[in-house]
């Protein structure tokens, strides 16, 4: 989910600054590591025999990030669209950035073909930002990838591009970007093949070192929030796409066979209703000096709406009345009734600014009424294909890492006769994911029971006190992501240690 972790002050919600996140983060760390009150394990000592060992059973790890844990990069121009705020990056408050930022809106295409020249680049290790004309740079999802060289894995991509000299042992981690805009499961699929592809890398390599043809080559995966949604969906549908005529993929498990380990960490399972607030209020990075993502724009990203809680649970309700839930948050006419998003009669002007070749203003209405429909459609298949019941492949092993001691936005209220959304009750989460969203507990918006009820067949759980990114830099996390990968037996269930 985003990156932005919530707090409340009165009735006025406070939102962190990604900025400041990542920051404190990283602060944290440091005084962690002179000496502060806090513990840390030498992960260098504890798995040491594991990271120097190079063998044909040990896993290559595949890392994914969540929505803006990827840089953005248009390949016509070469202009950073996401992860550097510069000057010369798009800029979402001018026409020619909104243009960029936003994916294409036009009439009639299937979502997969609304396309432009705008690609993925990479992991967001770090984020450039500049700040009264001074350069900085903060990390990003660099934690992950010191905890895995702690184990001795090698990052591919750093390795092909020469930035560290790793031998022949790149290919023992990878990373995954993807465009994080665009739909979960067309993502999910790019991952299959992805894997396919380096699957077949692997083996080759096996072959040359170790002599084994068409060696049984499985990976293990550490996805960072919506990350776990697409990692979710591929290893149940493959390379299987999702159209807005609700019909339903076959659920074949076609990508589990090539996994052997997914650890999610503060993925929202059952959605998160930061993603309503984002499509209908816009996102606010946090910073005077940096720009705000009307709701237009963020309403042409089919992956925000795959982000919407489930209205079962009754995180949206009616005029402060939580017995009163909205019963369909992917029905279009109750968008369109309150003028959400792309159809708000108050985004209009950043409308004619992604049509540029539509004078008509009623047609450009049109257009984006008809590209919401189609998008909350699709929206509403992604949630029944990843909220239907099965057991885990055999085989397989699934570990959830999730926030529970930061205030999260639990429940929002929708003013009846003007559409107004605001915020009613907090609960227990990682500021951006609720805990109950992370275990996708069906008990929510129902009869209590004593034990958790999910769709999701997950052997066992951990549970942190920190911030939605901060999941991924908590010491305790990277000490334990090492253990499960590298020495917890397979096939077994195992006690988190916390």
């Amino acid at each position: 989910m985003v990156l932005i972790a919530g707090g409340e002050i009165g009735c006025v919600r406070k939102r962190t600054p990604l900025i400041q996140i990542v920051l404190s983060a990283a602060l944290s760390l440091t005084v962690v590591a002179c000496g502060g009150g806090e513990k840390v394990a030498r992960l260098d000592v504890i798995y040491n025999a594991a990271a120097k060992t190079d063998r044909p059973d040990r896993n290559p790890v595949i890392v994914i990030p969540g929505i803006l844990g990827s840089r953005l990069k248009d390949e016509d121009t070469g202009t950073t669209v996401w992860g550097a705020f510069v000057s010369g990056a798009a800029d979402p408050q001018k026409p020619e950035g909104a243009r960029l930022i936003s994916l294409p809106v036009t009439r009639g295409l299937p979502l997969i073909d609304l396309r432009d020249n705008v690609k993925p680049d990479g992991v967001m290790e770090e984020i450039r930002v500049e700040i009264l004309g001074i350069p900085i740079q903060l990390k990003a999802y660099a934690a992950i990838m010191s905890t895995l060289g702690a184990g001795g894995y090698r990052d591919q991509s750093l390795g092909l591009a020469g930035a560290i000299d790793y031998g022949s042992d790149h290919y023992t981690c990878y990373q995954y970007a993807f465009d994080w805009r665009r739909d979960n499961a067309e993502n999910a699929a790019i991952l299959y093949r992805y894997i396919q592809e380096r699957h077949a890398e692997v083996q080759a390599e096996y072959k040359k070192r170790f002599g084994i043809e068409n060696a049984e080559v499985k990976f293990d995966i550490v996805a960072h929030s919506m990350g776990g949604l697409v990692t979710r969906y591929m290893l149940r549908y493959g390379d299987q796409p999702l159209t807005s005529d609700g019909a339903l993929p076959v659920l074949n498990w076609a990508g589990a066979k090539y996994v052997s380990r997914v650890i999610l960490v503060g993925t929202p399972n059952a959605g998160a209703t930061d993603a309503l607030l984002d499509l209908v209020k816009g996102r606010d990075i946090g910073m005077p000096f940096l720009p705000f993502y009307q709701p237009a724009l963020m309403g042409t990203f089919p992956s925000v709406y795959e982000l919407l809680p489930r209205a079962r649970h009754g995180h949206v309700v009616y005029d402060g009345d939580i017995n009163n839930p909205v019963k369909d948050l992917y029905d279009p006419a109750l968008w369109q009734r309150y003028g959400w998003g792309l159809a708000s009669p108050d985004q209009q002007d950043l409308i004619a600014e992604m049509l540029p070749n539509v004078s008509d203003p009623e047609k450009r209405r049109a257009i984006a009424i008809d590209v919401q429909a189609r998008i909350l459609a699709q929206a509403r298949s992604f949630a029944a294909a990843l909220d239907l019941p099965q057991k885990t492949p055999e085989g397989l092993d699934i570990i959830l890492v999730a926030g529970d001691a930061v205030d999260t936005v639990k429940t929002l209220s929708v003013d009846s006769k003007t559409g107004e959304v605001s915020i009613l009750e907090m609960g227990a989460g990682d500021g951006t994911v609720l805990r109950s969203s992370a275990l996708m507990d069906e008990r929510v918006g129902g009869e209590w029971q004593p034990y958790v009820r999910s769709p999701i067949d997950y052997s066992h759980v951990m549970f942190l006190p920190d911030d939605h990114l901060g999941l991924t830099r908590s010491p305790i996390f990277r000490d334990n992501v090492l253990y499960w990968l590298l020495e917890d037996p397979r096939g077994v269930v195992s006690v988190p240690h916390h």
